[in-house]
């Protein structure tokens, strides 16, 4: 059950997998206080009954509901009085009205040009700002422009479920985003009964996994050997063995530096070559 805001005339209508329903307020109130005795949970709807609400009744998806509540708008035209849902502004345009509209765009200021017999509107103009009263200028320029900027829907209040009411921002939450939560109390609960020397189904396997180092550790420092260790104390007896376990890159990036090496040892030799040539070419100037 799913209360929401009003926007559009409507009695009864399908949305999706739910019933749509909208009633006097005090309507609902009697009816949920006589259904009270029965189905006391029902009481927590009454604090959000205000306005215009209506109630979806529905056994589908409350995500796939949302979405189809959320697609089912249509644009409104501007009306004197009311508030704007959200900023208007009026695109740079040439109008199509004759120069005897100019005094609606004089009167709000409105840059303009008689452009072949038509009104040319010169800069986006912001007109209305979000959460300001409509003014009667302003809904007459929008409705002779042909401009709807508003929309009338549905918007989702507040989702009741098995007694429970909560906002529907708890319809965002993805399973991944649950198991990424238990997750991380999983390992905070972890961390705590280790450093508490508490065993828990969450430590324990690190509790084992921390022993079997320990265990490894004894093996290494004394004579004694169990078969996880064997290997461990092989490499340690035969470090050549370390150098056919690295990866096969090390050997390709030391590539580079014995061919530098091997190239500095032979301009060295050049160098030792011609300065003994040079001891060994002359005779003495008195010779």
């Amino acid at each position: 059950m799913c209360a929401v805001t009003k926007c559009s005339r409507s009695d009864l209508l399908c949305v999706a997998m739910g019933k749509f329903s909208m009633e006097k307020n005090t309507m609902m109130r009697k009816v949920i206080n006589s259904l009270s005795e029965e189905y006391p949970q029902l009481e927590k709807l009454l604090p959000h009954i205000f306005e215009n609400i209506a109630f979806v009744f529905t056994k589908g998806d409350l995500s796939e509901i949302r979405e189809a509540i959320s697609k089912n708008v249509v644009a409104a035209p501007a009306k004197a009085g009311a508030l704007a849902p959200c900023s208007v502004e009026i695109p740079k345009q040439n109008t199509g009205l004759g120069p005897e509209k100019t005094s609606f765009f004089q009167a709000l200021s409105i840059p303009t040009k008689i452009t072949r017999g038509t009104i040319e509107i010169l800069n986006d103009v912001p007109l209305i700002e979000k959460g300001d009263k409509v003014g009667a200028s302003e809904a007459a320029l929008l409705n002779m422009l042909k401009i709807f900027p508003f929309t009338y829907g549905l918007i989702l209040r507040q989702v009741y479920d098995q007694g429970s009411v909560y906002a529907p921002d708890v319809l965002d939450i993805t399973p991944s985003d649950v198991l990424a939560k238990f997750m991380s109390g999983v390992r905070n609960v972890a961390a705590v009964s280790i450093e508490i020397g508490h065993p828990t189904v969450a430590s324990v396997p690190h509790s084992i996994a921390n022993g079997f180092k320990k265990l490894l550790a004894v093996s290494v420092a004394t004579s004694y050997t169990f078969k996880e260790s064997e290997k461990i104390k092989e490499y340690l007896a035969d470090p050549s063995k370390f150098a056919s376990a690295a990866p096969a890159a090390a050997p390709a990036a030391a590539a580079p530096k014995a061919a530098a090496g091997k190239a500095a040892a032979k301009e060295e030799a050049k160098k030792e070559e011609s300065a003994s040539e040079e001891e060994d070419m002359g005779f003495g100037l008195f010779d």
